[in-house]
């Protein structure tokens, strides 16, 4: 009786407020059908109701704070708080990869004067996210990524004038100290007539006549980073982060809405992973300098599942290999090529920042010698149950003493002997369906000569030699003009939007999309789902060790599985373009044969 009387008088007191504060009809009905319902159900009920007719939420604040990242350099952490239903609420937080440039046999005074510049960089990333970025974006709605990321690309920009006004003013004054001192000193005399611009070279041992060669384009001057640009890369992402926070849709998705302008796309495809199997060290002590990294690709019909437990099996006979390479079963395999007393595998050094195995080799048959024998040793074959991609980082072969690229110890080749090798290579170990930067990016004429000869086997795959990709949306010639494919990385000044409107570019021109790991890999997941959301071919994430690379590995496991539950998991493919006959669009790409079964 008492219970229903209290009942009784909540309504009346509810009914006269309401009355006085003037709710709609369809309110005040949805009111009175709920007050029969228990207390705990009413107030559920209401709250959810009510909740309907309050204000999207805003960014109230940003703040940022310096962190480390997977191999300990500091690097940038923003957070993002929002005003929800009058209350202020933490919705998110993204924490940015770093990216070095420097060579791994760098001086150590270049090192530690890099080092020093990365402190002061996220210093002033801090600085930039609590003090200006806070205030010009307070009161902005995180879903709405194009108007935010087009406030920082101004705010990035105002930046870059002030950097360029103060360097003009410091040229001046440094321009009028030298003419006063050159005004007080006389000139020294020349002691010797200057050299000649360019001295022909021999053509041959025999005395024939001088022939000029052409010498090779110089390196192209590393693209300027502006100190503190991590807090545009790190805002950019923490508001995608909160806008799919606040519309209750994983990453990966409201990327996807982003890209294709709202729309959902009924069934979306994971990209293939390039695992890091190998690391070899550029300085080590072996001969093989070609290749810097060994990456797996499972065959596209596996499951990410599937694919990741192949590449496991071989990475644990890999190191089995490496740990005992005097009981190696399969050393005397080779006798009929005259091999099998040459044969010495090396021992693995230890674990690299990307999360593989590190050694080195004397030979590229000697490394994929090796590789043959750990996937035959557990049942499978290279070519058919697994694919192999080779970073050869041809910018840190290149001996501009000699203008020729150092494949091995003593072992020098011209840009157009290095083509003809690719081409060896390719037809010899088909297996090998992927090479990352083959060349410099200055060389565009072996650029287009290499896709012409192997772009219908291979991908030929541009990543130091398309660092520039801020210049694409300008010029969208400037390092595309002939590679399969770009590697994108999320680093510095790299906004959402960027990537975006870059995927869009790429997938125009025919160009497949691989998302990269920064060599200083975060905690952070985000780049799984924004490949996943932009549709990106591959995904380029390093090896299956230390936790920040593994966790990216099983975050595109959770997304696999959610897909294949909604019913909108599409199968990839690995289709090559064949550059020489781009021209007749009727004949089929080349298609890999389908794996084995286990």
């Amino acid at each position: 009786m008492e219970a229903a009387a209290r009942l009784r008088r909540r309504r009346r007191e509810a009914a006269e407020y309401y009355r006085g504060h003037r709710v709609p009809e369809r309110m005040e009905e949805a009111l009175n059908a709920l007050f029969p319902l228990c207390p705990e159900d009413l107030y559920g009920e209401l709250a959810n109701y009510l909740s309907k007719f309050s204000k999207a939420a805003v960014i109230c604040k940003l703040v940022g704070r310096k962190v480390f990242d997977g191999v300990g350099q500091p690097t940038l952490e923003v957070e993002i708080y929002c005003t929800v239903k009058n209350y202020e609420k933490r919705i998110c937080s993204a924490v940015m990869a770093t990216h070095s440039q420097i060579p791994e046999n760098a001086l150590p005074e270049t090192i530690e004067a890099d080092e020093k510049e990365r402190n002061v960089s996220v210093h002033t990333a801090v600085e930039w996210v609590n003090e200006s970025l806070s205030t010009i974006l307070r009161d902005l709605d995180p879903t709405d990524q194009c108007q935010a990321d087009k406030m920082l690309g101004e705010y990035f920009a105002n930046k870059v004038e002030e950097k360029k006004e103060i360097e003009k003013q410091e040229e001046g004054q440094e321009g009028e100290k030298k003419k006063e001192e050159a005004a007080k000193v006389a000139p020294a005399p020349a002691l010797r007539p200057s050299a000649p611009a360019s001295k022909p070279k021999k053509g041959g041992k025999g005395k024939k006549g001088l022939v000029e060669v052409k010498p090779i384009p110089p390196a192209e001057p590393a693209e300027a980073v502006l100190c503190g640009s991590l807090a545009i890369g790190g805002t950019s992402l923490a508001i995608a982060k909160a806008g799919a926070a606040l519309r209750h849709v994983p990453l990966y998705l409201h990327t996807a809405l982003l890209k294709h302008t709202q729309e959902t796309p009924k069934e979306m495809t994971l990209p293939l992973p390039m695992v890091t199997l190998l690391n070899c060290e550029k300085n080590s002590p072996t001969k093989l300098k070609l290749v810097k990294e060994v990456m797996l690709i499972p065959p596209a019909e596996l499951s990410f599942k599937q694919g990741i437990e192949r590449v496991l099996d071989i990475q644990k006979e890999m190191t089995r290999l490496l740990e005992s390479p005097s009981k190696t079963p399969g050393s005397q395999t080779d006798s009929k090529r005259g091999k099998a007393q040459k044969f010495l595998a090396p021992t693995v050094k230890g674990l690299s920042r990307l999360g593989c195995l590190t050694t080195g080799y004397d030979s590229l048959e000697q490394l994929l010698l090796q590789m043959q024998i750990a996937c035959n040793n557990i049942g499978l074959e290279l070519g058919t149950d697994m694919y192999l991609a080779l970073n050869c980082a041809a910018h840190e072969l290149m001996d501009y003493g000699k203008e020729k690229y150092e494949i091995l110890t003593g072992t020098f080749k011209s840009p157009d002997e290095m083509v003809a090798m690719y081409v060896e290579m390719i037809n010899k170990f088909p297996f090998i369906i992927a090479l990352i930067d083959p060349l410099r990016k200055e060389d565009r004429e072996q650029w287009s000569s290499i896709c012409c000869a192997l772009g219908s086997k291979c991908y030929l795959i541009a990543e130091d030699a398309a660092t520039q990709i801020s210049k694409l949306k300008t010029d969208q010639n400037i390092n595309t003009a002939m590679c399969s494919g770009i590697v994108l990385k999320y680093i510095n000044q790299t906004k959402v939007s960027d990537l975006i409107e870059l995927t869009g570019i790429l997938d125009g021109q025919r160009h497949i999309t691989i998302l990269g790991s920064p060599d200083g890999e975060s905690s952070d997941e985000s780049l799984v789902d924004l490949a996943v959301g932009l549709g990106a071919r591959f995904l380029k994430l390093g090896g299956l060790s230390r936790g920040e690379r593994v966790a990216k590995y099983n975050r595109l496991l959770a997304i696999e599985e959610e897909l294949a539950a909604n019913g909108a998991l599409r199968e990839a493919k690995l289709e090559f373009v064949d550059f020489a006959e781009e021209s007749q669009p009727e004949q089929p790409p080349d298609v890999l044969p389908a794996p084995q079964e286990d």
